[in-house]
């Protein structure tokens, strides 16, 4: 029995029309090339091949009546999955038919944040979110923090699925706000930060691209800081936003390294920036420790309300002693 073929072409939206692989490109000019979508994005670089598309319906008894003498679809950016499902059901009944599937493309690694680039722009765009349209970087700045601050608490949960969510959502600030950009009187877009960023890291890592020494690569991290900046003090360049122990024990570090002592301070604030020094000390970062403790009161105090709420007991009215025995 013959066989009749119906050979499937795929191709990513993410990759520049006409750059497709060898043996897709055999199979298309072998022809007859069909189609759903009359303006399919490889039309025009088909056509300069001489390679002509003829428009279909998506349906399977012309694909399967079209397989005698062996045809081609070119699938839709979505990959035709209903149909190339439907053909391959066919072909589990009727082993004559033959099912191939050819990838003209693949995604390349971190092709999907052009999908985030694309839909940044359309709900940004006229006709998008009227939420979305109304921001500004400053009205942003709020969602900016919160979001770094739940990845920070995945990754105290040991959450991995959960970080992946919200690394999305850090990387939604980072998409928004360079779509807003694009909007300024001197315009720049998501690739000009990542090009801003792949030059940074190359910069400030010559022990890996050029050749340079890998001993002490901190202090050749900030030296290389320090020269493109043109700072003059080793406290430039500490964002002040930082939480209060974290900004004491980033100044306290820099200070460190030009030989300078933590001085003493009187009152409160003094004890606590003394306590910054004793974890530095102890190798310790007084934020995540403060953090953890913060947490293990939170959980221990539910604990103890969910069992008062049980019992109809009245925390109010509970001695300090009572409220000793229900912490252990």
């Amino acid at each position: 029995m013959t066989a009749r073929r119906v050979t499937v072409v795929a191709t990513s939206p993410r990759i520049p029309a006409g750059l497709l692989s060898a043996p897709a490109w055999a199979v298309l000019r072998a022809g007859p090339v069909l189609t759903a979508d009359p303006d399919h994005r490889q039309t025009a670089a088909l056509a300069e091949a001489g390679i002509c598309l003829e428009v279909v319906p998506p349906d399977v008894d012309l694909l399967v009546e079209r397989a005698e003498s062996g045809v081609v679809w070119l699938a839709a950016p979505d990959g035709d999955a209903d149909l190339v499902r439907s053909l391959g059901l066919r072909c589990v009944a009727d082993r004559s038919l033959q099912l191939e599937v050819v990838h003209g493309s693949y995604d390349l690694p971190g092709a999907r944040l052009i999908d985030v680039v694309v839909v940044m722009d359309r709900l940004r765009s006229p006709g998008g979110c009227p939420w979305d349209a109304q921001q500004t970087h400053r009205t942003l700045l709020p969602y900016l923090v919160e979001e770094t601050y739940e990845a920070y608490e995945a990754i105290e949960d040991d959450d991995h699925a959960g970080l992946r969510e919200e690394l999305g959502d850090v990387l939604l600030q980072v998409a928004f706000h360079a779509r807003l950009a694009e909007e300024h009187a001197e315009p720049w877009s998501l690739d000009e930060v990542a090009v801003d960023l792949v030059d940074k890291l190359v910069r400030r890592h010559p022990h890996v691209f050029a050749g340079g020494s890998a001993a002490d690569l901190e202090g050749s991290w900030e030296a290389l800081k320090q020269a493109e900046k043109g700072r003059t003090s080793v406290t430039d360049g500490v964002p002040l936003a930082l939480p209060a122990l974290s900004l004491a024990a980033k100044l306290q570090k820099r200070g460190s390294r030009r030989g300078a002592p933590v001085p003493a301070y009187d009152g409160l604030a003094g004890e606590l920036w003394a306590l910054v020094a004793r974890c530095r000390d102890a190798g310790l970062d007084p934020e995540a420790e403060l953090r953890h403790l913060a947490r293990d009161y939170r959980d221990r105090l539910a604990a103890v309300e969910r069992t008062a709420h049980n019992s109809g007991e009245d925390l109010l009215a509970l001695s300090p002693e009572q409220w000793e025995s229900r912490w252990r």
